[in-house]
């Protein structure tokens, strides 16, 4: 079994990275900088070795390991304590972090050669898989706050890396400051549940312990009132970390940065931390009906809204973040109708599938020199390594069998299908319709990219309008290495985690039923063959038109007659929300009344009481400077006077 030295060493071992390529290598940036993304690849590789040594020990085991907590600081009678937790969840999402930052490490060496900011960016990206190491393991819900914040520095420096460009620097602040809101959400949560839990006290639990709050759970100590509150305040942050509706506008700016950091932020990291915050305090979720209800209709409203901004964007890198945010909904669908299992079977291999895409789309954009898809196609038989992956990338996330997302989406279905009451129905309904969209803006994608003739590329974008001609190649071994690795991942893990039949080593379900060893009591649902048959003919619809809509444009004749063109801009316009936020919000809002008011408050009555308070200094010691004469016989005088005053009050008073 994994000792606690190992278990920590998965953490550790980024952040050693960090200071040695931070504190020594930058210095000395011309002799050593080099050195920077093997150090970054040591150090994650070490720990996604743990990592799996790690899962090995808890399936063995068959039970979550604990380990000891070490006492941080004494407030009165409460004892703020830190930890690491070893259950299913943990090692599972510990092996999925680890090993895609690893594979993109690999690819930035490719991708990122000749950067000014070479060093920089490992160290970075060390930082950042740390964070999100931590925010995994942390057994404490303060100290998964702390790595919660980390995460969203790590993901501020990353997405602002070329901050010289106006562009990146604004899509950080963007990230930034509107996941703050949600976590506001999450701090006010932490801070209800501290303040509330006076019955686990009594039984001498610490309510800031996972593990704690598990058993209070158990011992029924947690009101439905208090997990609703509690609920809904952690969901607020997992609103914004995982770009839920309404909070969802920044993950789309977030591609100014470099796309092997979309690779990671959009698959494994901060985007499924809020999923994985969800799943870690699931069994308070499941007190509050209203809490999972909530869920499970932001979750499926996300679902579609993203879908629907997906089928009309340009840029590949955007088309991939819309089906993230739609695919996060999707998960969180899934643990909003009680499916936790499928939930996280999904975030694994959607983690695997769209790394893949998103470094394929870096390939392409390496080639190219534009991200734009309009000035793609034709790259197939000039890219057929990247071609293949991207296709079977696009396969998985479209549901088609055999590949992984096909068995996942397969089992969310199912459990949407079978579960009860109006609610979980249309749930399920909208969870076909999101099918059916993926699939139509996947392989649109797809189309525009590697099918038809090549149209020019940078040079052609004037956007971009690049002055050296465009050579077509396939990207070098270092950046296509890892996206056979992570194709051979997308085509076999679905069937290895959720055989149709038992066989040697592994059990139908074996995620659920590894999952189920944990804290928390998972369900499997049993695969339908019917639910399956008619979730892939849906698919197979959206590649279809896909087809007829790139070989005729059928579809954007069929969208004027039916809907119209303003439909086709107002999903071209995001609905607006941009504008909404920044230009009602922000400067007419905040900008034009708040601090407007604000200004007038500060020139009318704040600087006005403070000119009054002069005026009466002045004033007031001009008077008494007139009582000083300078004549001491006067001062003798009144101080007679004063004498004979006080006594006279005092007689008057007896």
């Amino acid at each position: 079994m994994i000792s606690e030295l190992a278990v920590w060493l998965i953490l550790l071992a980024p952040v050693f990275s960090f200071v040695i390529i931070g504190a020594v290598l930058r210095p000395f940036y011309n002799r050593l900088s080099v050195l920077s993304p093997y150090i970054t690849i040591l150090a994650v590789g070490t720990s996604a070795i743990l990592a799996i040594w790690a899962l090995w020990s808890v399936a063995a085991h068959k039970r979550a390991i604990e380990f000891a907590d070490y006492p941080w600081m004494k407030v009165g009678d409460f004892d703020f304590v830190v930890g690491i937790i070893l259950d299913p969840l943990t090692a599972v999402m510990l092996v999925v972090v680890t090993i895609v930052s690893l594979l993109v490490q690999v690819y930035s060496i490719g991708y990122m050669r000749g950067d000014p900011g070479y060093s920089r960016y490992f160290a970075y990206m060390s930082f950042f898989t740390a964070a999100m190491i931590g925010l995994i393991l942390a057994n404490n819900i303060v100290l998964i706050f702390v790595f919660w914040e980390l995460v969203g520095l790590g993901s501020y420096l990353l997405i602002g890396f070329w901050f010289q460009r106006p562009a990146a620097a604004a899509a950080a602040k963007k990230a930034f400051i509107i996941t703050r809101f949600g976590d506001f959400g999450f701090l006010i949560g932490i801070l209800y549940l501290f303040t509330h839990s006076e019955s686990m006290v009594l039984q001498g639990l610490n309510p800031l312990v996972i593990t704690d709050i598990y058993r209070a759970i158990e011992m029924d100590l947690i009101s439905t009132t208090l997990a609703t509150w509690v609920g809904l305040g952690i969901f607020a942050g997992a609103i914004g970390k995982s770009a839920q509706f309404p909070l969802h506008t920044w993950l789309p700016d977030a591609m100014e940065g470099p796309t092997p950091v979309s690779a990671l932020i959009h698959a494994a990291t901060m985007v499924a931390a809020g999923i994985f915050l969800v799943a870690r305090f699931f069994p308070l979720f499941l007190i509050s009906d209203v809490a999972l209800n909530t869920i499970a209709i932001i979750g499926a409203f996300t679902a579609i809204f993203a879908a629907s901004m997906g089928l009309v964007a340009n840029d590949i890198k955007r088309v991939l973040a819309y089906s993230t945010v739609s695919q996060l909904g999707y998960m969180m669908l899934a643990l909003g109708i009680g499916a936790y299992g499928p939930a996280i079977f999904h975030l694994v291999t959607h983690a695997f599938f769209k790394a893949l895409l998103f470094l394929g789309s870096g390939s392409v954009n390496h080639t190219t020199g534009t991200f734009d898809m309009r000035y793609m196609g034709g790259l197939r038989k000039h890219m057929p390594l990247t071609y293949i992956t991207f296709l079977i990338g696009g396969l998985s996330l479209a549901g088609i069998f055999p590949f992984s997302g096909f068995w996942s989406k397969d089992e969310i279905i199912v459990h949407a299908f079978g579960s009860n009451g109006i609610v979980n129905q249309i749930i399920f309904f909208l969870a076909l319709i999101a099918i059916f969209m993926t699939a139509f803006y996947m392989f649109r994608m797809l189309f525009m990219t590697f099918e038809g003739q090549f149209k020019g590329g940078g040079k052609a974008d004037p956007d971009i309008a690049s002055k050296s001609e465009i050579q077509l190649h396939e990207s070098p071994i270092v950046m296509t290495l890892p996206l056979v690795i992570l194709a051979v991942i997308t085509l076999s893990i679905g069937f290895l985690i959720n055989p149709i039949v038992d066989i040697q080593f592994i059990r139908i379900h074996w995620l659920s039923h590894f999952l189920g060893t944990g804290f928390i009591d998972v369900e499997a649902s049993h695969f339908n063959w019917t639910l399956a048959l008619l979730s892939s003919v849906i698919a197979v619809a959206g590649i279809l038109l896909a087809y007829l809509n790139h070989k005729t444009s059928v579809l954007s004749s069929l969208t004027k007659l039916t809907l119209g063109a303003s439909i086709h801009e107002l999903l071209i316009k995001k609905y607006y929300f941009d504008y909404i936020y920044e230009n009602i919000i922000v400067i007419k809002g905040f900008y034009l009344g708040i601090t407007r008011f604000l200004d007038w408050n500060d020139r009318s009555i704040v600087d006005r009481i403070i000119n009054i308070i002069g005026w009466l200094g002045i004033n007031i010691g001009s008077s008494v400077r007139q009582l000083q004469t300078g004549h001491l016989q006067g001062y003798g005088f009144a101080i007679v006077l004063g004498i004979i005053l006080i006594f006279g009050i005092a007689y008057i008073a007896k």
